[in-house]
């Protein structure tokens, strides 16, 4: 009881502060010179060609334009983003290395694993919240069900757990899956897979009941009638997709936290240039062409202030840390 007592109290802790004592702490810093002076470093701590890494790559590229230095991507993938957080983490905080992520570098994983090469809390300095994004629950066009709550309802009745699967164990697609076990009686199997494309292959295979994914990776799917669409997390319908009701809408409820891709600096990098590059990344993702790629990835475009994001950040991590605990996924 001790144990889970200071848990939740450090995950408290890192969840207010991880905005706050970063910001304070280059509130007075200022670049030694003009900046940028030389070519800039994004890392992608992701797979070349993932739905975030092909982004960070459109951004990399607009960034470049505008700040008149190169912006490169170095995708440094493993480990559940840690590797290139780590990279990151330990970069010199003089403007020429960031990186965009999505929220498991520092919620997911501060749950996942107990012991991190890197302080969530205190080796980051936050920019700014990239994009807010959903995903949807879809299953075999063939299925007897055409809604979700057809699926709860047909799910119920079979003599066998229902397969469901996610991009892995502690993921927002588990936490989701969860959500229906804990909350609404279902008996589900959850199977963990590599990416989302492998389980959209074996739903339409046959051989996984339902799966969460993407609006990128469900849509073509969806559109050639192979996959049905059942619903969508998030407080509100994706443009993507915008046929798909959410949860909400239909009476389940627990499933409106979006997931988010954020930019982060090392700990201590000068404000000014904290401040450049969120101004900068804000611009760009309103470029008509990016926001309309990013539109059919399901996110939707944010770009807010450092204090904006420390605030939102403090709000929405201890839901989803609870909500990862309560997913049964184990620390490492």
């Amino acid at each position: 009881m001790r144990h889970h007592f200071d848990r939740r109290r450090r995950t408290l802790k890192w969840a207010a502060a991880i905005g706050c004592l970063t910001l304070a702490a280059n509130a007075t810093a200022q670049p030694a010179a003009p900046w940028p002076a030389k070519t800039i470093r994004l890392v992608s701590p992701f797979n070349p060609g993932g739905a975030i890494d092909v982004l960070n790559r459109v951004i990399a590229e607009k960034l470049s334009a505008r700040l008149g230095q190169q912006v490169y991507v170095d995708a440094i993938p493993g480990a559940s983003t840690i590797k290139g957080a780590d990279v990151v983490a330990k970069a010199p905080p003089d403007g020429y290395t960031f990186m965009i992520t999505t929220m498991s570098t520092h919620v997911n994983n501060t749950v996942l694993f107990t012991k991190l090469p890197y302080d969530a809390a205190k080796d980051f300095t936050p920019i700014t919240q990239v994009s807010l994004g959903s995903v949807l629950l879809v299953a075999p066009a063939t299925a007897p069900y055409a809604d979700l709550k057809g699926f709860v309802a047909w799910a119920k009745q079979q003599n066998r757990p229902i397969s469901y699967g996610s991009w892995g164990i502690g993921s927002s697609a588990n936490v989701y899956g969860e959500i229906l076990v804990n909350g609404f009686g279902m008996s589900l199997n959850h199977v963990p897979y590599k990416g989302e494309i492998p389980a959209i292959t074996d739903v339409i295979g046959g051989n996984l009941d339902v799966t969460f994914s993407s609006p990128v990776g469900a849509k073509p799917q969806v559109a050639s009638g192979r996959l049905k669409a059942l619903g969508m997390t998030g407080p509100q319908r994706s443009a993507a997709m915008p046929e798909v009701p959410t949860f909400a809408e239909q009476g389940f409820k627990g499933f409106d936290l979006a997931v988010w891709v954020a930019a982060y600096a090392p700990a201590n990098t000068p404000r000014a240039i904290v401040d450049r590059l969120q101004q900068e990344i804000a611009t760009v993702i309103r470029l008509p062409d990016v926001t309309q790629k990013m539109i059919e990835q399901g996110q939707t475009p944010l770009g807010n202030t450092p204090e904006e994001f420390a605030a939102a950040f403090a709000k929405d991590a201890p839901r989803w840390t609870s909500m990862i605990k309560a997913s049964g996924a184990k620390p490492e």
